[in-house]
């Protein structure tokens, strides 16, 4: 009988959570955009709630698991910790989260104020929209961040000699 492979194993978890991770964000976002330009209050609320929900159910344990699994795999394969290309990683990951932190919040206000509308028969409030115009504007930096992680992961690259 054999064993597991650990370094198969935490990449294949790391690989698996980076792609919830990244293809989640990429859906939310498309689905979010798409609700919001109809300005059907029905619309907005019902995808604002399943954005929220996606959030708790995938984009969060992804985001939990990712740098659980990078710490394994560089312990596993004996990367130095401080090595440019990780450090960049880091601060890039640190990116993400705080453009991700304040956008979980707003989704949630946006849910919340179609709700309200909904329930109150009146159209999707200003709010709403000025709420998303900034979600929207902190998804782009996140974005770009995630696409160079992935290039880091990929080409390892050597910086700064």
């Amino acid at each position: 009988m054999s064993s597991v492979d650990p370094y198969f194993v935490a990449r294949w978890i790391h690989i698996l959570s980076s792609t919830v991770l990244f293809g989640t964000g990429i859906g939310t976002a498309f689905q979010m955009v798409w609700a919001m330009r109809t300005r059907r209050v029905e619309t907005v609320h019902s995808v604002a709630s399943g954005v929220v929900v996606a959030d708790w159910l995938f984009t969060t344990p992804a985001g939990i698991i990712q740098p659980a699994t990078g710490l394994w795999l560089i312990w596993l394969t004996g990367h130095d910790l401080t090595a440019p290309w990780l450090v960049l990683t880091y601060a890039l990951y640190v990116v993400v989260f705080l453009c991700w932190a304040p956008v979980v919040h707003l989704q949630i206000r946006i849910r919340d104020l179609a709700e309200q509308a909904l329930s109150e028969g009146r159209p999707l409030p200003d709010a709403a929209i000025q709420l998303f115009r900034i979600w929207f504007l902190l998804g782009w930096p996140a974005f770009a961040a995630l696409l160079l992680v992935f290039w880091l992961m990929i080409t390892k690259p050597i910086l700064w000699g």
